[in-house]
């Protein structure tokens, strides 16, 4: 063997013994790694819609969308509406939890009219017959920097009459 360079030393570099090799952190570390790799795929942190319902005599509003978001996610909201009896002019009422620090990529079927009432996004749909199914999609972003919980509630009217509310909270992560 030829001589160990002068700045070398066997016992620290060789055998990694020493300050800065201590495997109890490195292990702690890769430990933690996976660990949030681990919520990541259980939905700890979203993306996973859930499906929400609400009924009434008239109608009932299915909402899928996910509760959990992360900064930078694409996902997409489905409204189901299905009308029991005849919906003249079905509005569907957002409260601004479903576009604070997001943005909004597409609306299909486009809406009729778009609007606001008293701060929250008004989508006017027109009439959906009895028996029949109106399914309204968006597709949202969330900014990055977008960070924390705030309602987004769902309401259907029928002109100005309320057919049903659903109450929900979104979480944003980092």
């Amino acid at each position: 063997m030829g001589e160990v360079p002068e700045r070398i030393v066997l016992e620290r570099h060789l055998h990694l013994h020493g300050p800065g090799f201590n495997r109890g952190v490195r292990r702690a570390i890769l430990g933690l790694v996976g660990i949030f790799l681990v919520l990541g795929l259980a939905n700890v942190f979203g993306q996973r819609p859930r499906t929400r319902s609400a009924d009434s005599a008239t109608a009932s509003l299915d909402v899928s969308v996910p509760d959990r978001l992360r900064g930078g996610l694409l996902y997409q909201a489905r409204f189901t509406i299905t009308a029991h009896a005849d919906v003249r002019n079905a509005l569907l009422q957002l409260s601004p939890g479903w576009n604070e620090g997001m943005q909004i990529n597409t609306i299909e079927p486009g809406p009729l009219a778009e609007t606001s009432r008293n701060g929250d996004m008004l989508f006017k749909l027109g009439q959906i017959p009895a028996g029949r199914i109106h399914r309204l999609f968006m597709q949202f972003q969330v900014d990055p920097t977008n960070v924390g919980r705030r309602r987004a509630d769902v309401t259907l009217y029928d002109g100005a009459r309320k057919l049903v509310t659903i109450r929900r909270t979104v979480t944003v992560f980092p």
